[in-house]
Protein backbone atom coordinates (compact mmCIF):
# COMPACT_ATOMS: atom_id res chain seq x y z
CA UNK A 1 0.00 0.00 0.00
CA UNK A 2 0.95 3.35 -0.81
CA UNK A 3 0.55 6.39 1.64
CA UNK A 4 0.32 10.13 0.54
CA UNK A 5 -0.40 12.74 2.93
CA UNK A 6 -1.35 15.86 0.84
CA UNK A 7 -1.11 19.07 3.01
CA UNK A 8 -2.30 22.33 2.17
CA UNK A 9 0.75 24.54 3.35
CA UNK A 10 4.53 25.02 2.86
CA UNK A 11 7.62 25.69 4.60
CA UNK A 12 6.41 24.36 8.07
CA UNK A 13 7.80 25.62 11.39
CA UNK A 14 11.19 23.51 12.53
CA UNK A 15 9.49 21.67 15.67
CA UNK A 16 6.70 20.15 12.95
CA UNK A 17 9.23 19.24 11.13
CA UNK A 18 11.33 17.52 13.63
CA UNK A 19 8.33 15.57 15.15
CA UNK A 20 7.10 14.63 11.70
CA UNK A 21 10.18 13.13 10.66
CA UNK A 22 10.38 11.59 14.24
CA UNK A 23 7.78 9.25 13.27
CA UNK A 24 8.83 8.66 9.57
CA UNK A 25 11.52 7.27 10.85
CA UNK A 26 10.00 4.69 13.13
CA UNK A 27 7.71 3.72 10.20
CA UNK A 28 8.27 1.06 8.02
CA UNK A 29 8.65 1.64 4.41
CA UNK A 30 4.93 0.53 3.63
CA UNK A 31 3.54 2.76 6.26
CA UNK A 32 5.35 5.89 5.24
CA UNK A 33 3.26 8.54 4.04
CA UNK A 34 5.06 10.68 0.77
CA UNK A 35 4.32 14.41 2.12
CA UNK A 36 2.67 16.58 -0.24
CA UNK A 37 2.90 20.30 0.41
CA UNK A 38 0.27 22.17 -1.44
CA UNK A 39 0.65 26.10 -2.03
CA UNK A 40 -1.74 28.15 0.41
CA UNK A 41 -3.97 30.22 -1.66
CA UNK A 42 -2.93 33.84 -0.88
CA UNK A 43 -5.49 35.70 1.66
CA UNK A 44 -5.75 39.23 1.89
CA UNK A 45 -7.98 41.95 3.73
CA UNK A 46 -10.31 42.42 1.14
CA UNK A 47 -10.14 38.61 -0.13
CA UNK A 48 -12.57 36.10 -0.52
CA UNK A 49 -11.62 32.54 1.59
CA UNK A 50 -13.76 31.11 0.13
CA UNK A 51 -12.38 32.05 -3.28
CA UNK A 52 -9.02 30.48 -1.79
CA UNK A 53 -10.14 27.35 -0.39
CA UNK A 54 -12.15 26.13 -3.75
CA UNK A 55 -8.86 27.07 -5.27
CA UNK A 56 -6.80 25.15 -3.12
CA UNK A 57 -9.47 22.40 -3.35
CA UNK A 58 -8.79 22.67 -7.06
CA UNK A 59 -4.93 21.77 -6.55
CA UNK A 60 -5.77 19.57 -4.17
CA UNK A 61 -8.12 17.10 -6.79
CA UNK A 62 -5.14 17.80 -9.30
CA UNK A 63 -2.76 15.84 -6.74
CA UNK A 64 -5.08 13.25 -6.34
CA UNK A 65 -4.96 10.08 -8.64
CA UNK A 66 -7.92 8.16 -9.95
CA UNK A 67 -7.55 4.79 -8.45
CA UNK A 68 -6.45 6.55 -4.58
CA UNK A 69 -8.98 5.58 -1.96
CA UNK A 70 -8.94 9.78 -0.20
CA UNK A 71 -9.47 10.21 2.85
CA UNK A 72 -10.19 13.71 4.27
CA UNK A 73 -9.23 15.08 7.57
CA UNK A 74 -12.15 16.93 8.36
CA UNK A 75 -13.89 18.22 11.53
CA UNK A 76 -17.68 16.78 10.58
CA UNK A 77 -15.65 13.38 9.30
CA UNK A 78 -15.88 10.07 12.01
CA UNK A 79 -13.57 10.21 15.29
CA UNK A 80 -12.01 6.99 15.48
CA UNK A 81 -9.80 5.68 18.36
CA UNK A 82 -5.96 4.72 17.78
CA UNK A 83 -7.22 1.10 18.21
CA UNK A 84 -10.13 1.71 15.49
CA UNK A 85 -7.88 3.74 12.96
CA UNK A 86 -5.90 0.95 13.57
CA UNK A 87 -8.36 -1.55 12.15
CA UNK A 88 -9.17 1.11 9.15
CA UNK A 89 -5.11 0.80 8.59
CA UNK A 90 -5.33 -3.04 8.24
CA UNK A 91 -8.51 -2.46 5.76
CA UNK A 92 -6.52 -0.07 3.41
CA UNK A 93 -3.77 -2.58 3.85
CA UNK A 94 -5.89 -4.85 2.64
CA UNK A 95 -7.54 -3.50 -0.03
CA UNK A 96 -6.49 -0.01 -1.04
CA UNK A 97 -3.25 -0.35 -3.38
CA UNK A 98 -3.22 4.03 -2.76
CA UNK A 99 -4.32 5.51 0.08
CA UNK A 100 -4.19 9.58 0.10
CA UNK A 101 -5.02 11.51 3.66
CA UNK A 102 -5.80 15.12 3.01
CA UNK A 103 -5.09 17.93 5.47
CA UNK A 104 -6.53 21.15 4.10
CA UNK A 105 -6.11 25.23 5.03
CA UNK A 106 -7.48 27.21 7.49
CA UNK A 107 -10.99 27.18 6.08
CA UNK A 108 -10.53 23.72 5.69
CA UNK A 109 -11.38 21.33 2.41
CA UNK A 110 -13.59 22.75 -0.34
CA UNK A 111 -16.72 20.57 -0.89
CA UNK A 112 -15.37 19.01 -4.05
CA UNK A 113 -12.39 17.45 -2.11
CA UNK A 114 -15.09 16.56 0.21
CA UNK A 115 -17.48 15.05 -2.54
CA UNK A 116 -14.53 13.08 -3.91
CA UNK A 117 -13.30 11.69 -0.41
CA UNK A 118 -14.05 7.84 0.24
CA UNK A 119 -13.75 8.64 3.74
CA UNK A 120 -13.72 11.24 6.34
CA UNK A 121 -11.32 11.22 9.24
CA UNK A 122 -11.79 14.00 12.46
CA UNK A 123 -8.53 14.02 14.56
CA UNK A 124 -11.01 15.60 17.52
CA UNK A 125 -13.59 18.10 18.23
CA UNK A 126 -10.90 20.19 18.87
CA UNK A 127 -9.36 22.58 16.08
CA UNK A 128 -5.15 22.35 16.15
CA UNK A 129 -2.96 24.06 14.82
CA UNK A 130 -2.07 23.24 11.08
CA UNK A 131 1.36 21.74 11.48
CA UNK A 132 0.06 19.89 14.80
CA UNK A 133 -2.32 18.24 12.59
CA UNK A 134 0.70 16.99 10.49
CA UNK A 135 2.16 15.40 13.45
CA UNK A 136 -0.97 14.45 14.90
CA UNK A 137 -1.41 12.08 11.55
CA UNK A 138 1.97 10.95 11.23
CA UNK A 139 2.21 9.79 14.94
CA UNK A 140 -1.69 7.89 14.73
CA UNK A 141 -0.66 5.92 11.40
CA UNK A 142 2.68 5.56 13.46
CA UNK A 143 0.80 4.08 16.55
CA UNK A 144 -1.78 2.41 14.18
CA UNK A 145 1.29 0.14 13.32
CA UNK A 146 1.95 -0.63 16.75
CA UNK A 147 -1.21 -1.74 18.02
CA UNK A 148 -1.08 -3.84 14.79
CA UNK A 149 2.28 -5.48 15.23
CA UNK A 150 1.29 -5.49 18.97
CA UNK A 151 4.19 -3.38 20.00
CA UNK A 152 3.94 -1.99 23.68
CA UNK A 153 4.07 1.53 22.44
CA UNK A 154 0.12 2.08 22.42
CA UNK A 155 -0.70 1.04 26.29
CA UNK A 156 -4.39 1.11 26.47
Amino acid sequence: MKIRLLVIGTRPEDWVRDAVSLYLDRLPAHLKPELVDIPLSLRSSGGDPAVAKEKEGQRILQRVRPGDFLVALDERGRGWSSVELAREVARWQNHQPSVALVIGGPEGLAGEVLARANQSWSLSALTFPHGLARVIVVEQLYRAWTILQGHPYHKA
